[in-house]
């Protein structure tokens, strides 16, 4: 039985539902481990996504006990042949670079334990909300192993010495821990995610899509490019914006005193 399939349920469910689309790992008996049939699907996903103009935001949760356990060990343990090994860790860069990449915003919905892959998956999204109980790690280094790819992400969204000491230490972060250090948005109770996270997601759906996604791009192209650069970016982008007719349309409507109509 191909794995994209197990005991009929899918390795990714896909629920769309007013401009929120929902893709949760479905692997709970192995803590939603990123095999590289997950992979394959979540690329796959997040490709369609792109290009669904209904699509406003994206939710990416874990089913099960856990939000995800990072890479599948066992799978990669089944093989020593090192092309193997470096297409499984290309097609996960894959995956993170696709989510950043992606017009919508993903928010990440995190129960259990986010570890290794896992917390690189938290740190690629845009957003997230983790319930209270909810824990990070970089623990690979408790193998023998160093999170070199986890660390690429890990280490854009905390201050340099934090990463690395999550990095060199593998220890668990808990859910306060991460909020104050910048790796999630919100901290709810454990009952209450499901409800913050959607109530983010509708929030952000509320807006003008057009601004969203713009604004996506162009708050990840600023970041990687000098000062002055960054500035002239962001000016020809706000220029430009004045030229949309929704945009103009929320600006008179906000002057005016009444709801935008956009189109």
């Amino acid at each position: 039985m191909s794995e994209s399939r197990i005991d009929d349920e899918p390795i990714l469910r896909i629920e769309q539902t007013q401009g929120i689309v929902t893709l949760t790992l479905n692997r709970p008996r192995q803590y939603n481990a990123l095999s590289l049939a997950l992979l394959q699907e979540l690329r796959q996903a997040l490709a369609r996504i792109a290009d669904d103009a209904e699509a406003r935001v994206v939710v990416l949760a874990g089913s099960g006990k856990a939000f995800c356990a990072g890479h599948d060990l066992k799978e990669i343990r089944s093989s020593d042949d090192s092309e193997l090994h470096r297409r499984l860790f290309s097609l996960c860069s894959e995956v993170m670079l696709a989510i950043t990449r992606l017009p919508q915003p993903v928010v990440a919905q995190v129960n259990g334990i986010a570890t290794a892959a896992g917390c690189q998956l938290v740190a690629s999204c845009d957003l997230a909300v983790a319930a209270s109980d909810a824990r990070f790690a970089t623990s690979g280094i408790n193998l023998g192993y160093f999170c070199g790819t986890p660390g690429v992400a890990v280490s854009r969204n905390l201050p340099r010495k934090h990463a690395l000491e999550l990095l060199l230490t593998g220890r668990f972060m808990e859910a306060e821990e991460a909020l104050a250090r910048g790796l999630v948005n919100q901290v709810v109770a454990p009952e209450a995610l499901a409800e913050a996270t959607r109530a983010l997601a509708e929030t952000i759906a509320a807006k003008l899509p057009s601004a969203i996604r713009g604004g996506k791009q162009l708050f990840y192209r600023q970041l990687e490019v000098g000062l002055d650069e960054a500035y002239a970016m962001a000016t020809e982008h706000m220029v430009c914006g004045l030229t949309d007719e929704d945009t103009r349309e929320g600006i008179d409507a906000f002057i005016e005193k009444r709801r935008p109509r956009w189109q």
